[in-house]
């Protein structure tokens, strides 16, 4: 609820309280792979992947949260300067830095302990204090909790957009799309937000919570990934500030790769996705397909 106050002030605010927690998450990490380096074992890497490609396929399914954030960035494009340009470079870098460092912090926690001890809420502070450094272990979980609120506020700043996107369009009430007159910002959809994600954090399960995240978020991509084809072909004059290149190979590997790291989440993770799709398309056709101002546009253009 701090977090969705803090959203509630403006964008620059948020801005500027996100990149505060950004660096001491970043400090964090740099002093746990300074400390764990000199700490590595050789044999820790032994085997190298202990439960074969099926360990690794259904690894990556279940961390795949952890790159969600970067699509958050697109629905900054109405409050960013020259997002045509800033975009793409925020998006594509973004990504690229923070794979990089997901792969060195991981490589220094595997080799400082065996795997099988890093089975807990915290890895990085628990593999601290079985290498004989708690105090640092302290400083770093203290960081993690900074990063999760980091992680939080990113979320609830794209999500009221997504809704307030949505509810201009029509596809849900009027209420929705409304802009606050001093801050600017999508006030109505950020409070029911952040009233929600409270909510659904006292009940909600954490490991369902994150496997219903990743396949309803692995399924979004995979539409984007196809909707992108069809549109540059089915509407080839829309303006388009940045075009997709080599667009068919990027298309269907995108949502091959979509589908692949789908196919690695549990049953259970499944069959909640379908009901939430059902959910969601019972209340597209009986509310929003009717409300739709671009389909009703469209419709009489014809």
């Amino acid at each position: 609820m701090l977090i969705t106050v803090l959203l509630l002030q403006g964008a620059k605010e948020s801005v500027r309280a996100n990149n505060i927690m950004v660096v001491i998450k970043l400090l964090a990490l740099g002093l746990f792979m300074a400390v764990g380096a000199t700490h590595l074992h050789r044999a820790n890497y032994h085997p190298f992947a202990p439960n074969g490609f099926t360990g690794i396929h259904q690894g990556a399914a279940i961390v795949f949260f952890a790159y969600i954030g970067f699509d958050a960035i697109s629905t900054a494009a109405e409050e960013t300067k020259n997002p045509q340009r800033n975009l793409p470079i925020g998006i594509l870098g973004g990504l690229a830095i923070c794979t990089l460092i997901y792969v060195a912090v991981g490589a220094v926690l595997t080799g400082m302990v065996p795997y099988k001890e890093l089975a807990v809420a915290d890895p990085l502070a628990r593999a601290l204090e079985l290498a004989g450094f708690k105090a640092v272990g302290w400083i770093v979980a203290l960081g993690a909790a900074v990063s999760m609120s980091a992680v939080l506020l990113v979320f609830q700043y794209g999500q009221p957009r997504i809704f307030f996107a949505m509810a201009r369009d029509g596809l849900l009430p009027k209420s929705f799309a409304k802009v606050h007159p001093v801050t600017k910002i999508p006030f109505a959809t950020t409070l029911f937000t952040g009233v929600f994600v409270a909510a659904w954090s006292l009940i909600g399960d954490a490991g369902e919570t994150y496997d219903l995240t990743n396949i309803g978020t692995l399924f979004a991509f995979m539409l984007v990934s196809i909707g992108v084809l069809v549109l540059r072909y089915s509407d080839p004059d829309r303006p388009r500030p940045f075009r997709v290149p080599f667009v068919w190979a990027v298309s269907i590997l995108s949502t091959a790769g979509c589908i692949f790291i789908m196919i690695g989440l549990p049953r259970q993770a499944w069959e909640r996705f379908v009901i939430w799709l059902v959910i969601g398309l019972a209340l597209y056709f009986f509310y929003g397909f009717q409300h739709s101002r671009l389909r009703a546009t469209r419709a009489s253009a014809r």
